[in-house]
């Protein structure tokens, strides 16, 4: 496939899929920036700049796939549904992922009120996670290989989600942010279970579903992990400064 950007504008649905994101990002961008402006308290800035992230990393990324420069067309491996042609692989999506993940673990990890160690070692696990499902999606020598990167990504998810649904939620209970920490648990963690569902039946996987479909998939999970989570969350963060004040006044006493 010669022009891969030519590629991705003849297809309706991928090229979509990609603009709609760009597009979504900065919104949700400019409204951060305009909510940031009153919030005053710094663990609550500090979770504020921490969503704004998530943004700006999905535009640039976005832009990348955009303009063809982080996609690349593959020759599936022998036992593929598609061995011996060539599909798309849309591989900037994994380093969309890989810089912006840390940083809605870390808000997560913020709200919940929990220590540096943990919230550290969730993001070393996120991005191990990330690095290897980007290895199963390039590895065109084996169809088996595949499919290992591909558990070894999802065991590194199950450790994400032991934070997320194990020591989170009690530390965000004793805290007092147990209900907004649980919401916005339960919203990403239902969206993160869906990338490798997508990626399963997807042209990368088990090719069930065309490289569009497989876009819009991801596109939408991005749309609610990633903007809806953002908006949620800082709309709290504004609305409910005193939770955030007492989140600080917590972490100031463990420290002493």
């Amino acid at each position: 496939m010669e022009n891969i950007y030519l590629a991705v504008t003849d297809n309706t649905a991928l090229a979509s899929s990609i603009y709609v994101n760009i597009a979504l990002a900065g919104i949700t961008l400019m409204l951060i920036a305009f909510w940031s402006r009153s919030i005053q308290n710094s663990r609550a800035r500090l979770i504020t700049y921490a969503t704004m992230m998530i943004s700006v990393v999905s535009i640039s990324s976005y832009m990348g796939l955009a303009s063809g420069l982080t996609i690349d067309s593959l020759v599936m491996p022998e036992g593929h549904a598609l061995a011996g042609q060539e599909t798309l692989s849309l591989w900037g999506r994994y380093l969309t992922w890989t810089l912006s993940t840390p940083f809605i673990l870390l808000a997560l990890g913020l709200m919940a009120g929990s220590s540096g160690d943990k919230i550290f070692s969730a993001i070393v696990l996120d991005v191990f996670m990330c690095l290897t499902g980007l290895a199963a999606a390039l590895t065109t020598s084996s169809y088996a290989m595949r499919w290992f990167w591909y558990l070894l990504s999802s065991a590194f998810f199950v450790g994400v989600l032991y934070y997320l649904l194990v020591e989170w939620p009690k530390e965000a209970k004793a805290k007092g942010t147990g209900n907004i920490f649980n919401t916005l648990k339960l919203l990403t963690v239902f969206m993160w279970i869906g990338y490798p569902v997508i990626w399963a039946l997807g042209n990368e996987g088990l090719a069930m579903l065309n490289v569009g479909v497989t876009s819009w998939g991801y596109s939408i999970l991005d749309i609610i992990a990633k903007y809806a989570f953002t908006i949620i969350l800082v709309l709290y963060v504004k609305k409910e400064p005193e939770a955030i004040t007492s989140l600080t006044g917590m972490a100031s006493a463990t420290v002493r």
